[in-house]
C-alpha cells in the first residue's frame, strides 16, 4: 500500500488555533489575572465548561478549548497540537483535521458535562489533542516518536501512557479526564474511517 501526503497541505489552521489560544492566555492569565482577581474568575466563568451554568453559558461548549489555567497546561497542549496536528493535517487536509479537532473537543466536552462534578470548571485544549492523537493512532499506530523528545516509542504506547498519566484523578488530581476520554473516542472512530477510506484508495 502506498500513502501519500494531502496536496496542498499547510500549517495556517494549526497556526491560528495556537494564536488564539496563546492571546486569550496572556488576555486572561496574565493581564485580567494580574489586575483583578473577580473579573479574572469571571472569566473563567464565562469561557470555561461547568455543568452547573452550561445552559446559561451554551457557548463553552466551545469556548472552553481555548481557555488553560496555567503556562504548564498551555505550552504541553499547543506543542502536542503543533506536532500531531502537522503530520494528521499533511495526511489529511486542513478540513478535516478541524473537523476532528473540534468534533473531539465538542464531544470531550459532552463528557464532561454528563460525568463531570457539577459545580466544576473546565478548561483546556486536552480533548481536542487527544482526539487529535486518537486519530493518528488509528491511521498510524507504530509511527516512531520520542517520549519526552528522548525515549522513541511506537505511537500508541505513548498515548497509551499519556491517557493513563493524565487521565486517572488518583495519579493527577483536577484533570478533566472526561474530555480526555470523549476526545480520544472521537478520534478513534475518525481515525478508523479514515484508515479505511486510505486502504480502499490505495490498495
Amino acid at each position: 500500500m502506498v500513502y501519500r501526503r494531502y496536496a496542498g497541505f499547510n500549517r495556517n489552521a494549526i497556526w491560528v488555533i495556537i494564536g488564539v489560544n496563546f492571546f486569550l492566555f496572556i488576555i486572561i492569565n496574565v493581564i485580567i489575572k494580574n489586575i483583578d482577581q473577580n473579573t479574572y474568575i469571571m472569566a473563567l466563568s464565562t469561557l470555561g465548561l461547568s455543568p452547573s451554568t452550561f445552559l446559561g453559558y451554551p457557548w463553552t461548549i466551545v469556548t472552553n478549548m481555548f481557555v488553560h489555567g496555567s503556562f504548564w497546561h498551555i505550552f504541553a497542549n499547543m506543542l502536542t497540537l503543533f506536532f500531531f496536528g502537522s503530520y494528521f493535517a499533511s495526511l489529511v487536509g486542513n478540513g478535516r483535521f478541524l473537523l476532528v479537532y473540534f468534533g473531539g473537543g465538542v464531544l470531550g466536552s459532552i463528557l464532561y458535562l454528563i460525568l463531570g462534578p457539577t459545580y466544576s470548571i473546565a478548561v483546556g485544549a486536552s480533548g481536542a489533542v487527544y482526539a487529535v492523537a486518537g486519530t493518528l493512532v488509528m491511521m498510524r499506530p507504530n509511527l516512531r516518536v520520542l517520549l519526552y523528545f528522548i525515549v522513541p516509542m511506537p505511537l500508541w504506547v505513548v498515548i497509551l501512557v499519556f491517557f493513563v498519566i493524565w487521565s486517572l484523578p488518583n495519579i493527577i488530581p483536577n484533570v478533566a479526564w472526561q474530555a480526555h476520554l470523549g476526545g480520544l473516542i472521537f478520534g478513534l472512530i475518525a481515525g478508523y474511517i479514515f484508515r479505511r477510506r486510505e486502504r480502499y484508495f490505495f490498495r
